[in-house]
């Protein structure tokens, strides 16, 4: 530091230094520093306001991730409404709403054409420059407050370049591609549900009650629209200066808009960008229509929620046609055979397409689906292949209108034993417990975090250890410590990889029974069922003993769950599989609440909902029930907490509305430490 400069005035030069960096990062996408050098510039900053607290302000870059997760979203009611875009489907109607702009003005009109965002709309507030709050659309009247985790988007600026008394601004909150895949990775590595596409999981991570979460999940935003401002300057009289001005401001703005003056330019323009889309680093669904002049947007008003001086053109679902070169029978780890068309590859929405799901016979069925056939085909939210229809002209005219209807197999494709469909079911099984495809996919399940919690044990390396025969069944993973030399020269695991791989195994040997439960497979038997069981019974032996009758009277125990459940441990199979695990030392014995001194949830019902951070829901229930509590599936008066994660379902609204206390994840930390 120099000499005549003060501990504050380092730290607004900091501060100054790190938010142009960070403009010209993630903004700019032209960094004039590296990393490394942010990173030290970012250090010496959080040192000095560590040791002079005093003088932390808002727009520091080092307070993006608030440290306090929110109970609820309070409710923001917009001055300016957010309105909506009337829509219009193809070229004709372009001319149409061109055409009635211009009769209403009786003028000429300049149109601004922008990417329509497939993201989140939201606004941002700034009171003398300064990032003051930010709402969600909700229904263009009223939204909610989520200024913690618009915070966490770095191309949001906290300060503006200019100190503006007041301004309001419109924007798309979006994932963008990259980090969608990245998000998916990470999800289906815990064995969770992954996202259907980036607007519903760039929405769920907006709607986080823990900004740090959001924060993880590399949001970005285009802002493109001014609702308010008070400055003493001049303001603007086009939307193309607004979006000028918005730039000048430290926005990242609409990307590539374009001013057309006729109806051919603007059909020009949204033909290239339907072409061009798919190259795009973020996904949309369109293209918007705007009349350029602000004060021709007065005099044209609105009608409803809609503009008049606005239309959004949207691009039909991208559709090819391809051919079903054969159908394969995939095996699930429960045994179910899932259809798949092998597709003659096709590019379509930004990718090759050459498979796609068939769901089930009744699905096949419905749309008489055969080899051979020319079907079309979309992509579900342009990430998902699907069937839609069946061209049947092109099989009358091949001479293969009355080809055989595809039949599922009578015998497993994967080791030949017989496949039922039970009455009343859509599914078939195989009806092999020891069926090696099931055995995989049934060890992934095994080693899962909601069951044993085996770390470094993804499908790939289960596959490479059946491969090598060095498992035959889950209890084989207990007996791997003495095939250590086998498993370091294995590709893809080193002697590190290798050490920590066995340790994770011994762990999990001390599991609670309800893991292990949930781990076998049973069929219907999920993480609550085996909850339950692991409650009510002392060990794996009284429940392999327990009739149906008995498991009947068990809280949301059914009978066919019953059934499922005294039929596999009547299997001899089983028993030689639970002697394995027995002789291996995993416990097989629960683990009540009763036998723990610290109770500090005794008596408190807990209830979980949506996808947690640090915990699996199993994980959570595990504590909560190691410290006297127990946890419910349902809200109701006598619910004491609701512990929300990612994208919760409706229990948060009702618990809200019967008053239950709302933790977050870091709550439920605090209370466990």
């Amino acid at each position: 530091m120099n000499e005549n400069m003060t501990v504050a005035d380092e730290i607004n030069k900091l501060k100054t230094e790190l938010n142009l960096h960070s403009y010209e990062y993630y903004v700019e996408d032209n960094p004039s520093i590296s990393d490394f050098e942010y990173d030290r510039l970012y250090k010496r900053l959080t040192e000095l306001e560590t040791e002079h607290p005093q003088f932390i302000t808002s727009d520091s870059p080092t307070q993006r991730v608030g440290d306090v997760p929110l109970s609820k979203f309070d409710k923001v009611t917009h001055a300016v409404p957010l309105l909506s875009l009337q829509n219009v489907f193809d070229e004709g109607e372009v001319y149409d709403y061109c055409n009635k702009t211009s009769a209403y003005l009786n003028d000429k009109v300049e149109y601004v054409v922008e990417k329509k965002i497939d993201g989140l709309s939201v606004a941002l507030e700034y009171v003398d420059g300064l990032f003051m709050r930010g709402s969600t659309r909700g229904d263009g009247t009223v939204g909610e407050d989520i200024t913690q985790n618009l915070r966490t988007i770095k191309s949001i600026p906290l300060r503006l370049t200019e100190a503006i008394s007041f301004i309001e601004v419109r924007g798309e909150v979006l994932m963008p591609k990259k980090a969608f895949e990245t998000l998916n990775e990470r999800q289906d590595e815990r064995g969770e549900t992954p996202f259907a596409n980036p607007r519903n999981a760039a929405a769920g991570s907006l709607r986080q009650l823990n900004p740090k979460i959001t924060a993880e999940r590399e949001l970005d935003i285009f802002v493109f629209d001014i609702l308010q401002i008070k400055t003493s300057g001049e303001a603007p009289m086009t939307h193309t200066e607004s979006l000028m001005l918005l730039k000048r401001l430290g926005f990242r703005t609409s990307p590539g808009y374009k001013i057309c003056k006729t109806p051919n330019e603007i059909i020009d323009e949204i033909r290239s960008i339907g072409i061009n889309k798919h190259e795009f680093s973020f996904d949309t669904d369109g293209a918007v229509i705007k009349v350029d002049s602000l004060s021709q947007r007065k005099r044209l008003g609105q009608v409803g929620k809609y503009p008049k001086w606005a239309a959004a053109y949207k691009y039909p679902p991208e559709l090819k046609e391809t051919t079903i070169n054969n159908i394969e029978v995939n095996v699930g780890r429960t045994g179910v055979l899932t259809p798949v068309a092998l597709l003659e590859p096709v590019f379509i929405s930004g990718s090759t397409v050459s498979r796609a799901t068939l769901h089930n016979m009744d699905f096949i069925r419905d749309k008489d689906i055969r080899i051979g056939d020319q079907v079309v085909i979309q992509k579900a939210g342009e990430i998902i292949p699907e069937i839609v229809s069946v061209n049947i002209e092109v099989r009358k005219i091949s001479g293969r209108e009355f080809s055989p209807s595809f039949e599922m197999p009578r015998e497993c494709p994967a080791c030949g034993s017989p496949v039922i469909r039970k009455e009343g079911e859509a599914v078939f099984k195989c009806t092999f417990d020891g069926c090696p495809a099931k055995l995989s996919r049934s060890i992934t399940h095994f080693v899962s975090r909601d069951a044993m919690n085996i770390d470094g044990l993804g499908s790939s390396i289960v596959e490479l250890l059946l491969d090598k025969d060095l498992i035959f069944d889950i209890a084989d993973l207990y007996y791997l410590e003495s095939k250590k030399e086998q498993l370091v020269e294995m590709d893809r695991l080193g002697e590190k990889s290798v050490e920590n791989l066995l340790a994770s195994i011994e762990n999990s040997k001390q599991n609670n029974i309800n893991r292990l439960l949930f781990g076998l497979g049973i069929d219907q038997v999920g993480s609550k069922a085996a909850e339950i069981l692991s409650e009510r019974y002392d060990s794996i032996a009284a429940i392999s003993n327990a009739t149906v009758e008995e498991l009947t009277e068990l809280d949301d125990f059914g009978e066919i769950t019953a059934q499922n459940v005294v039929k596999y441990f009547s299997n001899p199979t089983t028993k030689i599989l639970i002697d394995k695990l027995d002789a291996a030392g995993v416990n097989l014995k629960a683990i009540h609440t009763d036998t723990v001194a610290d109770k500090r949830f005794s008596g408190l019902t807990f209830i979980l909902t949506g996808t947690l951070e640090k915990y699996t829901r199993g994980e959570a229930s595990d504590i909560i029930k190691r410290f006297g509590g127990k946890t419910s599936s349902s809200v109701s008066a006598k619910t004491d907490y609701l512990l929300v994660g990612d994208s919760p379902g409706s229990k948060l609204a009702k618990a809200e509305k019967l008053g239950v206390k709302i933790l977050s994840e870091t709550d439920f930390e605090n209370m466990i430490k």
